[in-house]
């Protein structure tokens, strides 16, 4: 080749790299909401991004991805498609974060990153690319600066934001790929919805203690969310990790399969979960198949007359919150409550009383104030009354040292919540016996009287 015309190639090389730096620039004003005017703009700049991909890999490419590309199944083609694509991925926790990974060391092209919370330290022995000296950053902002330093060719969008009906479908219109990695109903719900509107493929997963679950919506005439969910579950059924646990491993392994179906789809090959949900048994270490009903055609949002649309409210229509963080019950009026100030209080002044702890053993092993006495919530609910002699006889030892009823049970657990439960069901014990007490809860819980009263007590 002529010098001129190397010269001319270089120029021209020089020229292309220069605008498409100036659109990602222009990426990324749109996305903090500096400079894009509306949503189609943002749309816009996507387009002109999507036609300047390049058609050929580099040396350095090659050299990266070379484990991959040797695949029969995946080779050169399945490497330029994956740069070519784009995945949201919503939720930076558990199951976001080595989906994240994988699918930033692939070489996926645009990854988008979204969460509304920030990094706390009893995310760390699960959200694996968050750290302890980032306590207090956006999820969304921490997974990206660790993500650059794995490979910083991919074009990385973050979102601090709650995905809400307004947002939803024109975010989730930007991607080719969805990727659902929350941890609450409400979202679950209107993540599907979205993508049944826009088109879109929907990865989906979820763990919780030692269990987990993986299935591919809304994909080649498979299922979507609602045809196998047509109602939500009733609120008070539904258990986080922060409530329920979760071996850390567990969400891990999870997102590392999610990661899989989504390479899959974005590199142009058929995934093996539509239609199919993965079932994971960590504590039997079992994992196994199973079809899933098809496509309804009376589903309310896919069906063949359904009037697809987005919902205005998705917390009421799943009757919880749009978020991980554990809902407060409110069961008990005021009168049937007091606060972790009144009861340490109770204690100074050396009120006579019983203190109930309602939660599982594994919790009360953490951490317990020495004087309760263990009845687990669960031997409560059997209704059983294996419990009744030991209360009928402790109450019966208080009565000896005072006459009055008022606060002479107290119930507590870690929040506040199964407390209230507790309390409700010693209520009826009271009404039902010779053994008459008032019972009330701490408003609150344990992780209350950590943050108001004793700051040496562990939380968890």
């Amino acid at each position: 080749m002529e010098s001129a015309d190397m010269d001319a190639l270089r120029e021209e090389i020089w020229r292309k790299d220069a605008e498409i730096q100036n659109l990602r620039e222009q990426l990324a004003a749109c996305h903090v909401g500096k400079s894009c005017s509306s949503a189609s703009d943002l749309h816009d700049v996507h387009e002109k991004l999507g036609e300047m991909v390049k058609t050929s890999l580099t040396k350095s490419d090659i050299l990266r991805y070379s484990r991959q590309l040797v695949l029969p199944e995946f080779g050169v083609k399945g490497q330029l498609n994956l740069s070519r694509a784009s995945v949201l991925v919503i939720g930076c926790g558990g199951l976001g974060c080595p989906l994240a990974q994988y699918l930033a060391a692939a070489g996926i092209g645009r990854l988008g990153l979204l969460d509304y919370d920030v990094v706390e330290m009893s995310n760390l022995h699960r959200q694996v690319l968050h750290g302890e000296k980032r306590k207090g950053m956006a999820k969304s902002a921490s997974i990206v600066k660790t993500l650059r330093k794995l490979n910083s060719s991919v074009e990385y969008v973050p979102y601090q934001i709650i995905l809400n009906p307004g947002n939803a479908l024109q975010l989730i219109k930007q991607y080719d790929v969805i990727a659902d990695c929350s941890d609450n109903v409400p979202t679950r719900y209107l993540v599907n919805d979205a993508c049944v509107a826009a088109g879109k493929p929907l990865v989906s997963a979820s763990a919780l203690r030692w269990e987990g679950q993986l299935t591919v919506y809304n994909n080649e005439g498979g299922p979507c969310y609602r045809c196998l969910f047509p109602v939500p579950p009733p609120a008070e059924t539904v258990t986080n990790c922060a409530d329920g646990g979760v071996l850390g491993i567990v969400p891990g392994i999870l997102g590392c399969m999610q990661a899989l179906e989504v390479l899959k789809l974005a590199s142009g090959m058929a995934s093996s979960y539509s239609g199919i949900m993965l079932m994971f048994d960590a504590l039997d270490g079992r994992l196994r198949n199973i079809r899933i009903r098809g496509k309804k055609s009376d589903c309310a949002v896919c069906g063949v007359n359904s009037k697809l649309q987005i919902l205005g409210d998705y917390e009421a229509f799943c009757g919880s919150s749009a978020s991980d963080k554990c809902k407060m019950l409110h069961l008990l009026s005021s009168e049937e409550r007091i606060s972790v100030q009144c009861y340490k209080k109770m204690l100074d002044d050396k009120v006579p009383h019983l203190l109930i702890d309602v939660r599982p053993q594994p919790e009360v092993d953490i951490c317990h104030l020495e004087h309760s006495i263990h009845l687990p919530l669960s031997q409560l609910e059997d209704r059983n009354l294996t419990w009744y002699n030991d209360l009928t006889e402790r109450l019966a030892e208080l009565s000896k040292s005072t006459d009055e009823l008022d606060n002479k049970v107290i119930v507590l657990c870690k929040l506040g919540n199964d407390s209230q439960k507790a309390v409700k069901i010693l209520q009826e014990f009271s009404d039902r016996t010779t053994s008459k007490f008032i019972a009330k809860d701490i408003k609150g819980g344990l992780m209350a009287w950590a943050e108001k009263i004793d700051p040496t007590f562990p939380q968890y």
